[in-house]
């Protein structure tokens, strides 16, 4: 095999997962989704139901209540309106807060993404080809499997709900309306928490199952992940480009400087500081430009175009880099080292061959490159 075949054989990374979020392909589960909607179903009949049973006898007694006036206007459609106007409220509270719930159980698993494209129509979901393959597939055993343990599951739920109401069962109808509809209304609301329980079991089993399927889907090949790794730290080309323009523009504001510089001290390639001494201007050097990484070539390129003689003084580019601003005078601890620096650039100006000089640098103002009091000299 080669070194980038087609093999999906690596974990995909956490873009690849967002962008497949982003696409719709999100974990989901429809037992969770039921089992929600169950359990809120069975807490607002629990909570709900003086409310409900109080409107439904209402609807009851005026359906069943018959007045002259009712026999000589004889409206039904009227009656069945009033009934279903006073079930309307209830109903409705109890659909938003199954809809809200099914919806935020869902967007958990999805990672909390909306898609609105998947409910837009898609041929493949009507295909069928893809409609058997799905069936005969992987898929489609995984999926009957489930759908077989569900209902053996929610089977032996029910059986179980039912001998322990049974009593209850064969005795309605035998008391008051009220009494009878009281305990329906209890036995239901047992049975959908019983239900739900049964399904949150099936949708903790089945979570495991579809993160696998998920990552085994979402797989990648070597290539695949040589390229995004590409995309994600850009072309060598492109980063190129993009530090040669930052070069540029660094340059651009520094020529001024540079053509007025004296002499340039640096780390010789993290720091680099300019500087000039004009007494008419100042008392001491001052530090026309610093900087460091691209900066600091950026100096060092400008200085070998304008003439301007660049040494290396490691301890004192940085001293003066970390205490000194830009355009201000350099401090009182660094004069003599300057001042040494300045004679030997004049010398060589006029046209003296002498040695660069050996200067020290003052252990209050030494830094390491992260500006830190330097180790070695304390």
């Amino acid at each position: 095999m080669s070194d980038d075949g087609g093999e999906k054989s690596f974990a995909p990374t956490a873009k690849r997962r967002k962008d497949a979020a982003e696409k719709g392909d999100v974990i989901r589960s429809r037992e969770m989704a039921t089992a929600a909607g169950m359990a809120v179903g069975g807490a607002w009949l629990l909570l709900a139901g003086p409310w409900v049973l109080d409107r439904l006898l209402r609807a009851l007694r005026a359906g069943f209540t018959w007045s002259r006036a009712d026999l000589d206007d004889f409206t039904p459609g009227q009656r069945l309106l009033d009934v279903l106007l006073a079930l309307l409220p209830p109903v409705l509270v109890l659909g938003l807060g199954v809809m809200l719930v099914s919806l935020i159980s869902q967007l958990g698993f999805g990672e909390g993404r909306w898609v609105g494209g998947n409910m837009l129509p898609k041929a493949s979901r009507i295909n069928p080809l893809s409609g058997l393959k799905r069936m005969f597939g992987p898929t489609g055993a995984i999926e009957m499997a489930k759908g077989l343990a569900k209902v053996s599951l929610l089977a032996v739920i029910t059986w179980f709900w039912a001998r322990g109401e049974l009593a209850t069962l064969v005795q309605l109808g035998r008391g008051e309306l009220i009494g009878e509809a009281a305990r329906a209304w209890g036995t239901i609301t047992h049975l959908l928490f019983w239900l739900a329980g049964g399904l949150f079991v099936i949708a903790m089993f089945d979570l495991p199952v579809q993160i696998v399927r998920r990552i085994m889907r979402l797989r990648m090949t070597l290539q695949e992940l040589r390229d995004e790794n590409k995309d994600a730290e850009g072309a060598p080309e492109k980063k190129a480009a993009i530090k040669d323009r930052q070069r540029r523009i660094a340059m651009g504001g520094l020529v001024p400087a540079m053509q007025e510089a004296q002499f340039v001290i640096t780390n010789p390639t993290h720091f680099a500081v300019a500087l000039a001494y004009d007494p008419g201007k100042a008392p001491a050097p001052i530090v026309l430009a610093k900087g460091r990484g691209d900066k600091a070539l950026a100096m060092r390129e400008l200085a070998a175009e304008h003439a301007v003689p660049v040494l290396s003084y490691p301890a004192l580019a940085r001293s003066v880099f970390y205490t000194t601003r830009e355009k201000r005078m350099i401090r009182e601890e660094h004069y003599v080292a300057v001042a040494a620096i300045l004679a030997f650039v004049l010398s060589l100006k006029r046209g003296e061959r002498r040695a660069a000089p050996e200067i020290s640098v003052p252990v209050t103002v030494r830094f390491d490159a992260d500006g830190r009091p330097d180790p070695s000299s304390l």
